[in-house]
């Protein structure tokens, strides 16, 4: 990482990747001010009403996100193409491929620092400067940036800690 990483954030998203940690998940959500919701959530079983409305929740708010978002006219492409990705990797989550939704779920996000920041969210100080704007938001943009690499192994229930983290945020956001 080339800027300083702020003191109170680093300790607890040191402790989340890699360690495959739920306690650590748990207190990563905290830290992004998602606590008590993310208990919530990863206390529901995966299959139940209240998760369907959740994932129908977030879905909804991320289209919103994104149709709301203003951007220049020579990008109104990229933002429809990013629309038109959401319902395969919600997709991806209602069948429990969390192996696969993590990754495209990181890629997802790296488009929405696009359309919400502009040419700021792909440029190599984007988490220097979405720090300085916020430390929670800051720190969301840092575990953003980390789930296309995230190596895992989809079973157990970490990758699902890991996911629902990024879901809980954004639902809020």
């Amino acid at each position: 990482m080339s800027f300083p990483f702020p003191d109170e954030c680093r300790q607890v998203a040191e402790a989340l990747f890699p360690a495959g940690d739920l306690e650590a998940a748990a207190d990563f959500a905290e830290a992004l001010g998602i606590g008590a919701e993310y208990r919530k959530m990863l206390g529901t079983d995966r299959t139940s009403e209240e998760t369907e409305r959740f994932l129908s929740s977030f879905r909804n708010n991320l289209d919103l996100l994104i149709r709301k978002t203003w951007v220049e006219k020579t990008d109104e492409l990229r933002k429809e193409t990013l629309r038109h990705r959401v319902p395969p990797f919600m997709t991806l989550v209602a069948d429990g491929e969390i192996g696969q939704a993590l990754p495209e779920f990181g890629a997802i996000l790296k488009e929405l620092a696009f359309l919400l920041f502009g040419e700021q969210g792909q440029r190599e100080d984007f988490l220097e400067y979405a720090f300085r704007v916020d430390t929670e938001m800051g720190l969301f943009w840092w575990y953003a940036s980390r789930l296309q690499a995230v190596e895992l192994d989809a079973d157990g229930e970490f990758p699902w800690a890991l996911l629902f983290i990024g879901l809980c945020y954004l639902t809020n956001f």
